[in-house]
């Protein structure tokens, strides 16, 4: 269906958001006939979300602005356990403080994307936790076990290929489809939500909250799933070649954020604008086929205002700018700080390169060497012997390295 009446659907279609909807025709009935409540899913598995969860908070902007309830469900509980979908080994098990420590970081993101409050169409979080540690298991097991077919489970692709790999799946993990189901029916209860999206990976978890509803004898809920977003190169999005590209900006810099869009390849960036950005989609197609450098720069600016903030997306965009088109040093670039004592004993070139985060290893940073992309202060270097010292100090008191002509680092004394 892509025929849809509804501001929501037709918000979504059009921006590229869909991949998989249960029962599509009754959804779009339910959106244009009054507010809907919704609600996506984060693990705490880490201090911040990164890119790819950007993609379904977006969704929950949109969501809100067409004038529904948006509900962010933080997994204190089923953090405890670990999501298995196409993962080759168990996640790291994570206690409770680790955990509490990690959703007061993923909540930054939220307050910049969604709009809370108490009225009905202000955005709400709600922790899992609340619920899933209270179960008694016996009864939890009599109530909502009893509703799921092992057979039916094991033919979710999350799981299946797992195990046509020969990797185990512990039965703690395969625990977790049927808390994520039993979330759904609980929020349905507790707070009248009909609709969970999220990723394609999580579209068996899903089904299972739609249908463990209807055995149970509640509410018809929906699912909807976007697509896995991957460049026009075929490489999953969201990866540098030192992790992920994360949202809170102190594992990722607006600057590093403002880079990552910067260098989108040429296919991607009208695709990227509909997702990433809110620009009204007449003035994306205008800017899509206009100059391709200004709309990746636009893309870049757009999308850092978003989850860092306008001020910082346009400082990003003027270190930029000063750093690469007037060849200016600007201090608001990343910054390391490095022990003095160090820096007077003489640091390696290979280890500097990994102190700045522009190498995972001396191994990789000596294959930078050798293509002539590592610079020290603007100076391509050859010597992977060379050291940096007292004396590679700029006149601002920091020292640039670089790896070639879009990823710089400041290393300052401290």
């Amino acid at each position: 269906m892509t025929n849809y009446k509804s501001d929501f659907l037709q918000i979504l279609e059009a921006r590229g958001f869909i991949h998989q909807i249960s029962n599509p025709e009754k959804l779009d009935e339910l959106c244009l006939a009054g507010p809907v409540t919704a609600y996506v899913g984060y693990d705490a598995t880490a201090t911040s979300l990164h890119i790819g969860n950007l993609i379904s908070a977006t969704m929950l902007h949109w969501f809100q602005e067409t004038g529904h309830k948006p509900i962010v469900l933080m997994g204190g509980g089923t953090s405890m356990v670990g999501d298995p979908s196409f993962k080759d080994n168990q996640r790291k098990l994570l206690g409770q403080e680790d955990i509490a420590k990690n959703i007061e970081g993923i909540k930054k993101i939220f307050s910049r994307i969604l709009k809370f409050g108490d009225g009905p169409q202000d955005a709400k979080i709600v922790n899992n936790a609340d619920w899933l540690m209270e179960l008694k298991y016996v009864d939890f097991l009599r109530d909502v076990g009893r509703h799921f077919s092992v057979n039916r489970m094991l033919s979710f692709d999350s799981v299946r290929l797992r195990l046509d790999r020969e990797q185990s799946l512990s039965f703690l993990e395969f625990n977790y489809m049927i808390m994520q189901g039993y979330d759904f029916v609980e929020l349905n209860q507790r707070h009248k939500c009909v609709l969970q999206m999220g990723g394609s990976d999580q579209w068996g978890n899903i089904i299972n909250g739609v249908e463990l509803s209807h055995r149970m004898g509640g509410d018809q809920l929906f699912a909807l799933t976007t697509p896995l977003l991957t460049t026009s190169s075929g490489q999953k999005m969201g990866k540098t070649e030192n992790g992920a590209v994360w949202l809170n900006d102190e594992l990722f810099s607006p600057y590093e954020f403002w880079q990552y869009f910067r260098n989108t390849e040429d296919d991607d960036v009208e695709r990227f604008l509909k997702i990433f950005t809110r620009l009204p989609l007449d003035e994306i197609a205008k800017i899509s086929t206009a100059d391709i450098n200004d709309a990746k720069k636009i893309l870049a600016t757009e999308a850092t205002a978003i989850v860092h903030s306008r001020e910082a997306a346009q400082q990003a965009e003027t270190t930029a700018r000063a750093t690469f088109e007037q060849g200016a040093l600007d201090l608001s670039l990343p910054t390391i700080e490095i022990p003095r004592g160090d820096l007077n004993a003489g640091i390696g070139i290979l280890q500097a390169c990994v102190i700045a985060g522009l190498a995972a290893s001396n191994g990789e940073a000596r294959r930078h060497i050798k293509s002539g992309a590592l610079r020290i202060n603007d100076t391509q270097i050859s010597d992977d012997r060379a050291t940096i010292g007292e004396n590679s100090l700029l006149p601002e008191g920091v020292i640039k390295v670089s790896i070639g002509k879009k990823r710089h680092v400041l290393l300052k004394v401290k």
